[in-house]
C-alpha cells in the first residue's frame, strides 16, 4: 500500500523547509539540471548564482511546479510536492516571482494585489462559497484588508488605482513582489528581482526585500554579485546544471572553482 506524505509532523528546527534531492531536468539530450541537492532552512536567506546557462531558472521552475523534473524530488515542509501544480504549491505557502514581470497590465495595481490575496483566501476557506458566488470581491473584508496592507508595504498606495501597465519598470517589479506577499507565503522565491533596473531602482527594491521580507525564508536568483554577498546567509553556486559550491558569502568569495566558473560574467 502506498504511503501518503503529509506535513503534519514537520519540525522546522530539524528539517529543511524546502528540500530538493537529486533533481534532474532534461530537454531531449540536454541536461539542464544534473542531480541537484538543495536544502533551505527556516528563516534562511539563500541565494542561487551561476554563470550564463547554469540552470538557475530551470531549478526555480522545477521547485515551483512550472516544470516537472525528469527525476528527483521536491519536498516542502516535509511534504512531497514534486508533482503538484504551481497553484497548489502557492496554497501550501510557496510564493514565486518571475524573471520577466508577470503582472496584469490591464488591471489596476489594487486589482492585481487583490486577485493574489483572494486566490489564497479561497484556498484556505476564508471566503464562504455562497459569498464567492454572489458577492463582489470588494466586500471580502479579509481580502481587502490584506490588499491594503500589501500596497502599504510595497509603497504603491498612491498608485493603487493606476493601471499596472502605466507603472515604471521598477514599480512593476515592486508590484510583482507585492503579488507574492499577498499570498502570505512561508517561502519566497525571487527570480532576479532587480533585472533591468538602474542603480537607484535596484537599491529601492533591495531595501524593500530587506525591510518587508526580513523575517521570511528566502530563495533568490540574482545576477548582482555584490548584492548577493551583502544580503545572503548562504549561497549555492550552479555551473552547467550542477551544484559547484555551497557556503557562506565569505567562503564562496574565496572559492577558486567559483572564480574559475565565472571568468568575469554572471548573467543568465
Amino acid at each position: 500500500m502506498a504511503v501518503t506524505d503529509t506535513a503534519d509532523d514537520f519540525d522546522p528546527e530539524n528539517e529543511a523547509v524546502l528540500q530538493a534531492t537529486e533533481l534532474t531536468k532534461q530537454f531531449g539530450d540536454f541536461v539542464a539540471l544534473d542531480d541537484v541537492d538543495l536544502d533551505v532552512r527556516d528563516g534562511e536567506f539563500r541565494s542561487v548564482i551561476g554563470p550564463n546557462g547554469a540552470g538557475k531558472t530551470t531549478l526555480f521552475n522545477c521547485l515551483t511546479g512550472a516544470l516537472k523534473p525528469t527525476s528527483g524530488t521536491v519536498r516542502f515542509r516535509g511534504e512531497d510536492v514534486t508533482r503538484l501544480p504551481p497553484n497548489e504549491r502557492v496554497r501550501r505557502g510557496m510564493g514565486r516571482s518571475f524573471q520577466i514581470s508577470t503582472v496584469f497590465g490591464g488591471l489596476s495595481v489594487r486589482e492585481n494585489v487583490r486577485l493574489a490575496a483572494q486566490s489564497v483566501a479561497e484556498g484556505k476557506g476564508q471566503i464562504p462559497i455562497h459569498r464567492k458566488l454572489f458577492s463582489p470581491t470588494d466586500r471580502f473584508e479579509s481580502v481587502e484588508a490584506r490588499t491594503d496592507e500589501v500596497l502599504a508595504e510595497i509603497g504603491l498606495e498612491e498608485r493603487s488605482d493606476d493601471y499596472a501597465r502605466a507603472l515604471a519598470h521598477g514599480d512593476r517589479r515592486r508590484l510583482e513582489i507585492g503579488l507574492v506577499l499577498a499570498t502570505d507565503p512561508e517561502l519566497v522565491l525571487l527570480d532576479e528581482p532587480t533585472a533591468g533596473m538602474g542603480s537607484e531602482e535596484t537599491q529601492r527594491t533591495i531595501s524593500l526585500v530587506e525591510e518587508v521580507l526580513a523575517d521570511q525564508t528566502m530563495l533568490l536568483i540574482e545576477h548582482d554579485i555584490d548584492l548577493v554577498m551583502n544580503v545572503s546567509d548562504t549561497i549555492t553556486v550552479l555551473n552547467r546544471g550542477q551544484v559547484l559550491a555551497t557556503g557562506t558569502p565569505e567562503r564562496i568569495a574565496e572559492n577558486d572553482d567559483v572564480q574559475q566558473a565565472y571568468l568575469g560574467g554572471v548573467r543568465e
